[in-house]
């Protein structure tokens, strides 16, 4: 329910459905997310609030690259969560994780352009400016800004 609000969907690319079908979250869960965590090309974590319970509010993916050249990483958080440094803080751990404990060198991380919220999370955990990709995103946008983090600039942004 909350990943299908039109703040959430405006910035992902035309690949998600719009309007968002009332079983869309319970089929990309069943039917592609966990078979692809199952493979272990992915990673996912749902980001929770403990006075919610197990509702989610948010979700963080890791996508592992099929060539080892980069890893992805994606998220999204409810609107009504926005601008707390929630998904910051967990953007922390996780790439704290990846970097560190799973020895990841090179996420590429991706967001329509016209996102600034995502675009300051990047510029807060360590992320570099590439450049812009060709993707259309239901708000409108037709570029995908790349950015890239390393685990050397990461660890050197950490204090290790």
């Amino acid at each position: 329910a909350l990943f299908s609000s039109w703040e959430v969907i405006q910035h992902m690319s035309l690949k998600v459905p719009w309007p968002f079908p009332p079983d869309g979250a319970i089929h990309w869960l069943r039917d592609i997310a966990m078979p692809k965590v199952a493979r272990g090309e992915v990673m996912l974590w749902a980001l929770t609030l403990r006075e919610l319970g197990d509702q989610a509010i948010g979700i963080l993916e890791w996508r592992r690259s099929d060539t080892g050249d980069s890893d992805g990483r994606g998220f999204w958080i409810a609107p009504a969560y926005q601008g707390r440094g929630l998904m910051t803080e967990a953007v922390v751990a996780f790439q704290d994780y990846v970097f560190f404990e799973e020895g990841v060198e090179r996420l590429v991380v991706f967001h329509s352009s016209d996102n600034v919220g995502s675009r300051r999370i990047k510029e807060k955990t360590g992320g570099q400016f590439l450049d812009l990709d060709h993707q259309e995103h239901h708000s409108g946008a037709k570029q995908s800004e790349r950015w890239e983090v390393t685990r050397e600039s990461w660890a050197k942004l950490r204090g290790r």
